[in-house]
């Protein structure tokens, strides 16, 4: 007899426990082993219930030694989709690096949530489609290239104004390079205008091309 995917939910919020339990258990493809609210042994729990897929409502429970084995990131040890979430592309970033494979939105429908159960269950990830850019973002800034010691000094940025280049080189305004590095819009503001100070120049297409000149020497 084929095996149906186990699902352990745990959420803080009771009607929603209780609907998504109510959802899931409608499917003939889903085995329910529980529906309990978080506690202070729901780590524990979660260890033992040896679920296909944990249903969390919040990233309390999520961290590297839950959710991975121990010095193998990519061997994981529970496969957890997130719903109910805010429409926040900070914290769904965050919940990414945690180790979440799914995150659903508030306002999803009863059957985009079965959709994400399922596809975690199979070993694909799920996300709002707004959020597939910005996951193409995150992953572009952290393999762009850094700027070499000697650019440091010579164009004399902080590590955090070096961290800043790839991005505007990439066209994306204050806005979008607040949220990919989780700060504030003012602060990229602030510190835009410090590079183009120490660069010595008066908008952000000649910082890029100052900047590819120092890298690349093009």
């Amino acid at each position: 007899m084929e095996k149906h995917p186990s699902v352990l939910i745990l959420c803080c919020n009771r009607l929603l426990r209780e609907s998504v339990a109510r959802i899931v258990s409608k499917r003939t493809d889903f085995e329910i082993i529980a529906s309990v609210a978080l506690a202070p042994d729901s780590k524990v729990e979660l260890a033992d219930a040896n679920a296909d897929v944990v249903v969390l409502d919040s990233l309390q429970l999520l961290s590297e030694d839950t959710v991975f084995a121990p010095n193998d990131r990519h061997r994981r040890l529970i496969k957890c989709v997130l719903v109910a979430m805010e429409n926040d592309p900070k914290q769904f970033l965050n919940a990414v690096r945690l180790g979440a494979l799914g995150y659903v939105l508030q306002e999803a429908s009863a059957v985009e949530v079965v959709s994400a159960i399922r596809a975690v269950a199979a070993g694909q990830a799920v996300c709002p489609a707004d959020y597939t850019r910005l996951l193409f973002d995150c992953f572009a800034s952290q393999s762009a290239p850094r700027p070499s010691g000697r650019t440091h000094a010579q164009l004399g940025l902080t590590r955090r104004e070096q961290q800043l280049l790839p991005l505007i080189e990439r066209g994306m305004t204050n806005k979008e390079i607040a949220s990919q590095l989780y700060l504030s819009e003012q602060t990229v503001k602030n510190h835009v205008h410090r590079i183009l100070h120490k660069v010595g120049v008066g908008d952000r297409l000649s910082v890029v091309e100052a900047y590819e000149t120092q890298v690349w020497g093009r």
